[in-house]
């Protein structure tokens, strides 16, 4: 399993959303099993009108319709960005097993920044974590769409 083919198709989605002026966020899950996407997705946010509408969360939702199932045991995600509280919440109720981040994001991520979800004894699963997977090219797709929001303001 290439953990960078992955990382490249939550890209993909990132600069959909970027196309589509949404915070350029992609999810993919995959099963490891047999290295199919079940599914993939981008912040909608803006365009659904519905502030839970990131990445990881439609991703889950899409996973959770194509398996006929309420929870994703054995599935693995790919994220460019570091999920914040509500997706580092859902992804544990869903009980991902594997979670891989490109970037690191300080001000919003709540897996190795703020509040350390899975660190929490109140947190019931724990997926294994692993991050910086094409952390470049995320970081970058992310400043260029915030540096070309604040020209467009000015």
């Amino acid at each position: 399993m290439d953990k960078n083919f992955y990382m490249q198709q939550a890209l993909l989605q990132a600069k959909l959303a970027a196309e589509q002026d949404e915070v350029p966020i992609g999810a993919v899950i995959v099963n490891p099993e047999n290295g199919e996407i079940i599914a993939q997705a981008h912040n909608l946010s803006e365009h659904a009108a519905d502030a839970t509408a990131h990445a990881e969360i439609l991703a889950m939702r899409q996973a959770c319709q194509k398996l006929n199932q309420n929870r994703l045991r054995g599935m693995d995600m790919y994220v460019t960005l570091e999920p914040c509280t509500m997706c580092a919440a859902a992804i544990s109720f869903m009980r991902i097993d594997h979670l891989y981040f490109a970037a690191t994001d300080e001000k919003g991520g709540a897996v190795v920044n703020g509040v350390k979800f899975y660190d929490a004894p109140t947190c019931h699963h724990k997926p294994i974590v692993e991050s910086g997977i094409l952390q470049e090219e995320s970081s970058l797709l992310l400043k260029n769409f915030f540096r070309n929001k604040r020209k467009s303001k000015s």
